[in-house]
């Protein structure tokens, strides 16, 4: 058989353009591709949820990839051991409370379990705003990478979604958003994203759990956005608080009934 350049060319147009039409209203869309955004597509895609997820970098698993220093190790907790064996992730015991595993082999599994339960995910578009009511908020306004990248003028476009969660890590991004345009007040103490604190793994992976919670209607922080967002401490390479954050935020949104 001989192969036709533009025939490539034209799957790969029709079977993303087809991919994208079918993901303009969702269930739940999920902002970060992170371990806590994987770990809550993962569990809302298994309930049946219509779930789409948007990293805007070319690859997905957020800080785990890199371990400790681009040491590519991860350290979990007993209850993060519980998830990673959920999912058939090899740990290793090292002292009570503290098992291991290999960050390229849970983030490859975590993602690929996720699309797998039915999970869509969009690399390479990023959130640039927010549809909203002065109740809730209702929708994503996504673009490309590229276009922030180069400082472009083009227009985005939308996705109606249910809930949101913010998973973008220690930029909060979509809660500045809302903070920044909408002039509402979020769900927090000050009214505003407080900020994260000084690194304490204890402390910040106590509190990744109590924070993973609504800070404005319709939308959820999880991972280590949930710590900006309600001011509490960075927890380095332990992985286990952003995992069961992500577990969290889907059955948060789960109990809903939506």
């Amino acid at each position: 058989m001989k192969l036709e350049d533009t025939k490539i060319s034209k799957i790969i147009i029709e079977r993303f353009t087809a991919k994208l039409l079918a993901n303009l209203e969702n269930d739940v869309a999920i902002v970060g591709g992170g371990p806590a955004g994987l770990t809550a597509s993962y569990y809302l895609a298994k309930a049946n949820k219509k779930v789409v997820l948007f990293e805007r970098k070319l690859s997905l698993g957020g800080g785990m990839w890199g371990g400790g220093i681009m040491f590519n190790e991860i350290v979990v907790q007993d209850m993060g051991k519980e998830i990673l064996d959920e999912f058939g992730i090899e740990t290793h015991l090292y002292e009570d409370g503290y098992y291991s595993a290999g960050s390229i082999e849970a983030v490859t599994t975590i993602c690929s379990q996720a699309v797998k339960a039915g999970a869509t995910i969009f690399n390479l578009l990023g959130v640039e705003d927010v549809m909203m009511t002065s109740e809730r908020v209702t929708g994503l306004v996504i673009n490309w990478s590229a276009v922030e990248l180069s400082n472009l003028h083009v227009d985005p476009i939308t996705v109606k979604t249910g809930y949101v969660i913010d998973a973008t890590g220690h930029a909060a991004e979509v809660a500045h958003i809302i903070e920044k345009k909408s002039g509402c007040k979020l769900l927090t103490s000050t009214g505003s994203v407080i900020g994260e604190k000084p690194m304490h793994a204890d402390t910040g992976e106590r509190m990744i759990i109590e924070n993973t919670k609504e800070f404005f209607p319709g939308i959820i922080a999880a991972g280590m956005c949930a710590n900006a967002v309600f001011g509490a401490p960075r927890m380095g390479p332990i992985f286990g608080g952003m995992l069961m954050s992500g577990k969290k935020a889907a059955q948060l949104i789960l109990s809903q009934g939506t």
